[in-house]
């Protein structure tokens, strides 16, 4: 007898990879916005206990604390990071003639800037308020918009170089450089004290999330 199931073709194993691995990095990322929204007391005392103490780091050492500006304004603010988007966007349809690809990352980038906008307002958690503050923040603390942007920047385009199977010498540079850029903007906003730490720890979470569904989305138009 003819079986109905052979008429829909399984999965291949990137997709479910993908879609496995947004399930997963979503369920955390849920996890902790109800333990954030709930004010769970060890996760805000956690948060305070490190906040504190990098913040006396901060004020002791004033170059790193300078260096940290520098590279949290400039090198991995959410512009730049999106910037940097815009121009692989433009690279795709100029080389390559991809609108579809182009179009994705860009679409991607606005989702993410949507979500961590939205959440932020959902949530209205306030950010660490010090006496002696050494730099300023506007909007609400959860999520961090720089840990996620620049983990869904860095993650899509990192699969983005080795969809087209870049050389090993390039390829070891971008994933140092991803994961330098990805963990750095987190450390420099705890650094800075204008995030708690699970602020950075929900957008690298809600982030890697959004970079598994768009790879998923990518990867059921083009296998």
């Amino acid at each position: 007898m003819h079986n109905l199931s052979v008429d829909s073709p399984p999965r291949p194993p990137a997709l479910r990879t993908a879609l496995r691995l947004s399930l997963l990095l979503g369920v955390g990322s849920l996890v902790l916005l109800v333990l954030v929204a709930a004010e769970w007391h060890p996760l805000l005392s956690a948060d305070d206990d490190i906040a504190r103490t990098t913040h006396r780091w901060a004020v002791a050492d004033p170059d790193v604390t300078q260096l940290c500006r520098i590279l949290t304004d400039w090198v991995w603010d959410p512009l730049t990071m999106r910037l940097l988007g815009a121009a692989v966007a433009v690279w795709l349809m100029w080389r390559y003639a991809d609108w579809w690809t182009a179009a994705w990352l860009a679409v991607t980038s606005a989702v993410g800037t949507l979500v961590q906008q939205g959440l932020k307002a959902a949530v209205g958690r306030e950010r660490p308020d010090w006496p002696d503050p050494v730099d300023s923040a506007h909007y609400a603390a959860y999520p961090s918009g720089h840990a996620l942007t620049a983990t869904v920047m860095c993650g899509l385009l990192l699969w983005l170089l080795h969809r087209h199977g870049v050389g090993p010498a390039v390829w070891r540079t971008a994933v140092a450089v991803a994961v330098v850029s990805v963990a750095g903007v987190g450390l420099t906003r705890i650094w800075l004290g204008v995030h708690w730490p699970s602020d950075v720890l929900g957008g690298w979470l809600l982030g890697a999330a959004l970079v598994g569904l768009a790879i998923a989305v990518h990867l059921r138009r083009h296998p």
